[in-house]
């Protein structure tokens, strides 16, 4: 099937078209990511704001310190509570997308693996006498590159998993310093 230059080239051109189809693709999932994060953070920043002049209208309209002490404690933990949900969400937002990413990557590279596959097989079938070394050696590139994408694959997922636990307790103990503030201020 490869044994003419032009069909090689053929082959290198929809390879090329394959892999910016799929960057174009990365990118896509990378820019709704962003767009998600940044409506987070100006719906969390315009919420924060609303909630900080009404907060500080209440605290300005105390009329001794005992009231002004109530007022901020009460404050306390749905402020607290407000933090774990914005973090709740920002993860979300950060698996998702790099769950889609792993999907798009995953899948990219068994296409292409496919691909160089049976181009080595066509290329080793109208290999010239004496070229055995040579495909073995292709072969063993090939092997190794996806031994490796396998094992990256393997510590991202890990790494993923470890922040989303290192999230979920920190999200525990902020939850729990918050309620033994509110509760420490509440008996003042």
């Amino acid at each position: 099937m490869y044994t003419t230059p032009e069909q090689f080239i053929a082959a290198t051109k929809t390879n090329l078209e394959a892999q910016f189809a799929a960057i174009t693709a990365l990118n896509q999932k990378a820019f709704e990511g962003l767009e998600q994060f940044v409506s987070l953070n100006v719906n969390a920043a315009k919420a924060t704001f609303e909630e900080g002049t009404a907060a500080t209208q209440q605290l300005l309209n105390a009329k001794d310190a005992q009231e002004l002490i109530a007022l901020a404690s009460a404050q306390a933990k749905p402020n607290a509570e407000k933090a774990l949900a914005y973090g709740r969400h920002l993860a979300t937002i950060t698996s998702a997308t790099q769950q889609e990413f792993t999907k798009a990557v995953e899948s990219h590279i068994a296409e292409t693996n496919a691909k160089v596959v049976s181009l080595i097989d066509e290329v080793t079938k109208n290999a010239p006498a004496g070229s055995e070394q040579a495909v073995t050696a292709l072969k063993s590139v090939v092997g190794n590159i996806n031994a490796g994408y396998e094992q990256l694959s393997k510590t991202t997922k890990q790494a993923v998993s470890t922040l989303e636990d290192n999230l979920a307790n920190a999200t525990k103990q902020f939850t729990q310093a918050a309620e033994k503030a509110t509760t420490t201020a509440k008996k003042k």
